[in-house]
């Protein structure tokens, strides 16, 4: 029996669980995929815990995650592409990629290109597309200065590629572990922790044009400390603040699309841009996938394998 993840009541991993369930069948325009991996995400975690209720409560049984990639199993009456047997990278926004079989609209998949591995492939739509609109938000300019949290994280690391690609400065906050690996993607890293609005300032004495914050815990409001203009903050985490301070908010949702997802894995396939896989898991280990993601210390994706 095809399984996938489920959950019944708000609560930590303890309320995930992974059980058998039936074969979806394709509606007119929608794909049925055989999902090989899919991504795990930090937004999956509020929704599931209840604390994002209001904002976008939980039917249960609950299924998780958005990214996917696998194989096209069966198409719909209306599909004209892509056929059975393409191997797709894709989206949903049921709430139902973690599992062995996921349908969607045509629309929310595009092929797979062969330079791209299925780890990456499968975790590449959230984070992918969270940072290209965060990029698209903060309008930076070759020659300028954006500050960037937890960029080594799996929106963090893309974020910063997409900025230097764009000749940005990029003045990156991450654990010091981290340090050599965003060194060699251009980036200048910056340890979080005490003193970092003294260092961010002498890191840019001229002042810091931008700032993307993919972690939340105060960093919007450190961002208006250095100066930065409010229309040139953008936060992927903290709506809170961004309502308080009036900065830019925008995430995967202003980009998702398959065009995005598409140019994203096409920079992957060409070598352009590299997404990390920090860790994977079988689907029946999802707990411990997400105990992993909770530690928020990790360099890029964690993953579910499904095959």
């Amino acid at each position: 029996m095809p399984r996938a993840v489920r959950y019944d009541h708000y609560g930590g991993v303890d309320a995930l669980y992974v059980t058998d369930v039936a074969t979806p069948n394709p509606a007119a325009d929608e794909v049925v995929v055989e999902v090989v991996s899919a991504g795990i995400n930090p937004g999956e975690v509020p929704v599931r815990e209840g604390l994002a209720h209001t904002i976008w409560p939980a039917t249960f049984p609950s299924g998780q995650g958005s990214d996917f990639a696998g194989h096209v199993v069966a198409v719909g009456s209306a599909v004209r592409t892509p056929p059975v047997g393409a191997q797709v990278i894709g989206f949903t926004n049921q709430r139902a990629a973690q599992a062995d079989y996921v349908a969607v609209p045509a629309t929310q998949v595009t092929p797979k290109p062969a330079a791209v591995g299925w780890d990456v492939a499968g975790s590449l739509f959230v984070a992918g597309t969270t940072a290209y609109a965060a990029v698209r938000a903060v309008e930076a300019k070759p020659g300028e200065s954006v500050a960037v949290s937890a960029a080594a994280g799996g929106v963090g690391s893309l974020t910063v590629q997409l900025l230097r690609r764009q000749g940005v400065r990029v003045l990156a906050i991450a654990g010091k572990a981290n340090h050599g690996w965003l060194t060699s993607l251009g980036a200048e890293p910056l340890a979080y922790g005490d003193d970092l609005e003294e260092r961010l300032r002498d890191a840019a004495p001229d002042g810091i044009d931008a700032f993307i914050d993919a972690y939340g815990n105060g960093y919007v409001e450190l961002a208006i400390k250095l100066g930065v203009a409010p229309v040139r903050i953008n936060t992927v985490v903290d709506f809170l603040a961004a309502q308080k301070f009036g900065t830019r908010s925008d995430g995967g949702m202003s980009a998702a699309t398959s065009d995005v997802l598409a140019e994203l894995a096409a920079l992957i396939a060409t070598g352009e841009l590299a997404v990390p896989i920090s860790a994977t898991y079988p689907i029946e280990q999802v707990r411990a996938a997400y105990t992993a993601l909770a530690g928020r210390h990790t360099r890029g994706k964690i993953v579910l394998r499904m095959h």
